[in-house]
This record gives structure tokens, sequence and C-alpha cells, in this order.
């Protein structure tokens, strides 16, 4: 009889990977994300025509939180993010940059954000704004296509941020163009802000997680048409009705469409009832939806977000 040393009841009889080949190739894939990503900041600032870069001193921080003040039209002395916030955040390692103008002109532009929980897995950005004269030539992809490789370089693998999810052009952006996951519907997020662009009403959000290592990522969600997805069986949950007023419709299909407005931003100068109407009634079946665990899947930049229920398995 032929002796062999007793075999680990379950164990695999062929030859296994060794971990320094698995710790080898880990690396390898994630310096070629970091590399892939790096690059993809650097043509987004070179299109745009403006040079990125992270901000840490006191003057650069002053300028940040003014430039966001002017974007959202701040009541004085009540800007989103005060300069010395920004400075202690930044000394505690997180991350303030700002887009300036060709090789190093005005500040157009500017992002912040701060590590979450797990310690430095996730990045929470917490606010991107783009002064008017840099509208129009691609800086919030430069910023953010910057954010994330600096997050990368800190080995995040994920970022997080809310946006309204009546403002149709963020919706595009965050979900078609980014590729980012919608996780939550948060009902009056901030509580009144009190600005130029929020005004008085509620703050209600759409939480995203963009996956900075996976397959999804900037460009990779093919486009949406929801004209077509209405011919395949598609349901309009919420759509806009005579006077452009939202109109509740059938929920009971696998495949369902959301409307918001065109511009949200101009609707509420030009009708305000009008665009307070929108609130309630996209929380309500946007919200609704997802509470139910439904998932958004999509956005077509007509204005509707396409939401499919999880089939039984």
């Amino acid at each position: 009889m032929t002796g062999h040393g007793p075999r680990t009841p379950g164990a695999a009889s062929g030859p296994s990977p060794s971990v320094p080949a698995e710790a080898e190739r880990t690396a390898a894939e994630t310096l070629r994300t970091l590399a892939e990503a790096e690059h993809a900041a650097a043509e987004a600032a070179r299109d745009a025509k403006v040079t990125v870069r992270e901000l840490a001193e006191v003057a650069d921080l002053a300028a940040v939180s003014r430039l966001l003040r002017s974007v959202w039209r701040s009541e004085p002395g009540n800007g989103p993010v005060p300069s010395e916030l920004l400075r202690a955040m930044t000394v505690a390692g997180n991350y303030v940059s700002g887009a300036f103008d060709g090789d190093g002109g005005e500040l157009l532009g500017a992002c912040f954000g701060f590590f979450g929980a797990p310690a430095h897995g996730s990045l929470h950005s917490h606010i991107t704004g783009v002064l008017p004269a840099g509208l129009g030539r691609g800086l919030g992809l430069a910023l953010k296509l910057h954010q994330r490789a600096w997050a990368l370089r800190r080995g995040a693998d994920t970022i997080s941020w809310t946006f309204d999810p009546l403002v149709c052009r963020n919706a595009h952006f965050n979900l078609a163009k980014l590729g980012a996951r919608p996780v939550r519907y948060v009902p009056d997020f901030y509580g009144p802000l009190h600005d130029g662009i929020n005004g008085a009403g509620a703050t209600d959000r759409l939480l995203v997680d963009w996956d900075l290592t996976g397959a999804a990522g900037p460009g990779s969600r093919a486009p949406v048409d929801a004209a077509a997805l209405r011919a395949g069986g598609a349901v309009p949950a919420l759509s806009a009705g005579a006077g452009g007023r939202p109109v509740t419709g059938a929920d009971d299909g696998p495949v369902l469409l959301v409307a918001v407005p065109p511009d949200i931003e101009e609707l509420r100068r030009t009708d305000p009832e009008l665009g307070r109407a929108w609130r309630p009634a996209v929380r309500e079946v946007l919200g609704g939806l997802m509470a139910e665990g439904a998932e958004v899947t999509g956005f077509d930049r007509a204005g509707w977000y396409v939401v499919e229920r999880k089939r039984d398995s």
C-alpha cells in the first residue's frame, strides 16, 4: 500500500494559487485602474481647457468658499462651506480641488469631499460647483475624474454624493455620464437651505454610489431611450400632464418611468407653484418605488428615470 499523508476533509485535489501570486495580480489590477483613472482625468482637464489641482492653502480655500457662495447665491455669511472648515478638512487628509482656466488663470470650479466609514474606504463628495463662465466646457467631468483618481490613490473604492432628483441635467450627468448608482431617496436631506437655488423648500436628495474600481464607470452606461422603452411596455408611473403638472400613473409594471421637468430651476423662477408641485409627486412615486426595493437603472436626458422592480428568483 502506497503511503500518502492523510487528506484534509473537503480539501481541493489540485494545486491552489499561491497567496503571493494572488496579491501580485491584485496589485497589478489596482495600478492599472489607477493609471487609467489618472489618464482619463488628464484628458478631461485638457478637453475642458483647465488645470485641476488639489488645494490646501488658506488663500485658495477662501477662493473656493467664495466661488461656492456665488454659485449657490447664498445669503451673506451663509455660504455652503466656510473656508475655515475647508482648511480643517484638508489638514485631516480630505479632498478640496479647484479647476483653473487654462494653465492657472481664474478659478472656475471647485469640489470638496471627505472620507466616511469604513475608514478611508469611501469618500463622500459633499459639493461641486462651477461658475457661469465655466459652464458648457466639461469642468464638472474634469473635477469628478480628478476626484476619482485622487480617491483611488488613497485606497478608496467608492465615492458617494447626493443630488436633487428634480434637476434633469444633474441626473443625466451623474447616472448616464459618470455611471453612478442611486441607492436611496432621502426626503429633506439638509432641511431648508435658503439659497438662490434651493429656496426655502424641502431638500429631497438621491444618494448615489460611484464604484471606482468595477466595470461601471464614466461612459459605461448605454444611452436610455424612454420612448423605445414605452413602446416595449414600460409604464409611466409619473408624467407631465396638461400645463406641465405632474400626473401619477400606474405602477404595476416591471419597468417604470418617472418624469421630472426639463428645467426645474427655470420653472421655480417662472411658475413657483408648479415648481413646488413636482417635489411631493417625485417623492411619492420615485421615493416610494425605491423604498419598496425597486432600482433606478438609467436616465433619459429628456427627463425620465428608468426604474426596475427586482424579479423574483
